[in-house]
């Protein structure tokens, strides 16, 4: 028993920093933009695809690895900035409902073009070997590439905060999200707060496709479970909250572990009944962002 315990929560924890790494870019242009982008799975798709096709399906070392999956991350970036020329530019001050279709037309077409590309087939790609192997605790084995996804997961977040709540481009960020109007009678520059947000968004979302490459079969659907339970975090922390989302990532994690484990007749069953609790008792999040209802 207490080994399975072990193993819940490890396997929890890790789930939840690598559902984190996903939300982080959701949540963060849902808190600027108020724009709840659809295409952000298949987005960390590319970023996947593109770490595979750049680091050979086999990283070389740890470095090489992170160095990988910050060029998808810088490559999905700008990818954003020509989504937001593109796309998101025409959707600022227009009905939430246009706004769904077309981030759900760009998740469409991003799938075909990287069907288009990669094909259909499935592959898979390696862990660095520094972290390809396993650490006994207890009586359990834990994953050293899981124990590296949670690092990951934590300095993400930290950085995140930081810049949020410590640093002035924080500062300026949060008086966009809130007030662009008043933001732009004292001198910001608001559309370039704005797109800087999405360029910022996808990076991270090309980030977490890069890390968590090794992590599962690769395909062009590969966004789909991710983004599921990113929507789910983003939900239950407080639309447009990192700290909610984190927090939130890290509940849906272990409830998934612990119903894998214990009660896998029922599976994914526990992440809904957790959702429909906090719909019913707390629907503003547990960290609700001012003006975002």
């Amino acid at each position: 028993m207490t080994n399975q315990v072990v193993f819940v929560l490890f396997n929890g924890v890790a789930s939840g920093m690598a559902f984190f790494l996903v939300a982080a870019g959701l949540t963060w242009v849902f808190g600027i933009l108020k724009i709840l982008n659809l295409a952000h799975g298949a987005f960390f798709m590319i970023g996947a695809y593109l770490a595979y096709t750049i680091g050979g399906g086999a990283p070389a070392t740890l470095w090489s690895f992170i160095g990988v999956a910050l060029v998808a991350a810088v490559a999905v970036g700008l990818m954003g900035f020509l989504t937001d020329r593109l796309v998101f530019g025409r959707l600022r001050n227009v009905d939430y409902h246009y706004v769904l279709i077309a981030t759900f037309g760009l998740m469409l077409f991003c799938e075909g073009v990287a069907k288009a590309i990669w094909g259909s087939d499935y592959v898979s790609v390696m862990p660095p070997p520094e972290v390809d192997s396993a650490l006994k605790i207890g009586g359990s084995y834990i994953s050293l590439y899981t124990l590296l996804v949670i690092a990951i997961g934590l300095i993400t977040f930290v950085i995140l905060e930081l810049i949020m709540n410590r640093l002035w481009v924080g500062k300026i960020m949060r008086a966009v999200a809130n007030d662009p109007w008043m933001a732009g009678t004292i001198g910001i520059n608001v559309p370039l707060v704005l797109m800087l947000s999405v360029v910022a968004s996808f990076a991270l979302a090309g980030f977490a496709g890069g890390i968590l490459v090794p992590n599962q079969t690769l395909s062009v659907h590969v966004g789909s479970a991710f983004i599921l339970y990113a929507f789910l975090a983003v939900v239950i922390g407080g639309l447009g909250s990192i700290r909610g989302t984190f927090i939130a990532c890290i509940l849906l994690g272990l409830v998934e572990s612990a119903n894998a484990t214990f009660l896998p007749q029922y599976g994914g069953i526990a992440v809904y009944v957790v959702l429909a609790i906090f719909l019913v008792a707390r629907p503003q999040g547990l960290f609700p962002v001012q003006g975002v209802s």
